[in-house]
């Protein structure tokens, strides 16, 4: 693949406006999996205070929002492994997430599935795991859209399933041109549905998850399926839906 310059100048010619809602999944156990540690709910509010002084400062500017919306941010000091859009080591907090709630709940199956590709001998889950999707209003001046000329053309960039170096490179440039937000193709979706890179909590037009849903994710033999009770809804990938990727070419799918 060519290797794509672009400049802080360049890119802030490309800059748009750009606002909406973004989902995300989290795993539905995120507040309550302290409470087998305790016998009660005030020694739970203790213990999560604890835990809480462990973790790295909430930057002042993301400490109005909601832990969901703020927790991307917080992990600054150290990012254990790269991303698309960050570099691993000392880096800034992306927010991750997707313009519709398919695209999102695509990308929490492919990475569910990664891990049980990564691990052959683990058996498939007994049973469906619970997740929380939640909606965020968010809203700025200054986004780059990666799905439109002129930078559309260096798709293959971009897109590629493992490799994130361009895309990286790309985040390192729009941070010091002051973009706040990358809108750009996902690669796990099989719709083709757009995700978003916010790279900065000060777009969240709203301190809070504007709206919830409960999913429930189940991966066997034949691929994953994702149900939501309300609004009811159900997603379906089979074992193909992510084969774009080589790190599932190897997949074991007859386990126990």
């Amino acid at each position: 693949m060519s290797s794509p310059i672009w400049t802080p100048a360049a890119l802030s010619s490309e800059v748009r406006a750009l606002e909406g809602r973004c989902w995300r999944l989290v795993e539905a156990q995120h507040r309550v999996s302290t409470l087998k540690l305790v016998d009660d709910l005030d020694e739970q509010a203790m213990l999560e205070e604890l835990i809480e002084t462990t973790k790295p400062v909430i930057p002042m500017e993301c400490r109005k929002l909601h832990y969901l919306l703020a927790t991307p941010f917080r992990y600054g000091s150290n990012y254990p492994t790269g991303s698309r859009f960050r570099r691993a080591g000392k880096s800034l907090g992306v927010y991750y997430a997707a313009e519709k709630v398919q695209a999102a709940v695509a990308e929490m199956a492919f990475y569910r599935l990664l891990f049980f590709s990564e691990s052959p001998d683990t058996p498939w889950p007994t049973d469906a795991a619970e997740y929380t999707a939640f909606a965020a209003s968010f809203r700025t001046d200054r986004a780059i859209d990666l799905t439109l000329p002129p930078l559309v053309q260096d798709a293959g960039n971009w897109t590629h399933p493992t490799d994130y170096a361009h895309c990286q490179q790309l985040a390192d440039v729009s941070r010091a041109g002051g973009i706040e937000a990358i809108r750009y193709l996902s690669v796990r979706d099989p719709a083709g549905g757009a995700n978003l890179a916010l790279l900065t909590c000060t777009v969240f037009a709203k301190p809070a998850p504007t709206e919830r849903q409960t999913w429930r994710i189940r991966l066997g033999p034949s691929g994953v399926q994702a149900i939501c009770e309300f609004p009811e809804r159900r997603i379906g990938f089979d074992r193909e839906s992510f084969a774009g990727d080589p790190r599932l070419e190897g997949m074991r799918w007859a386990r126990k």
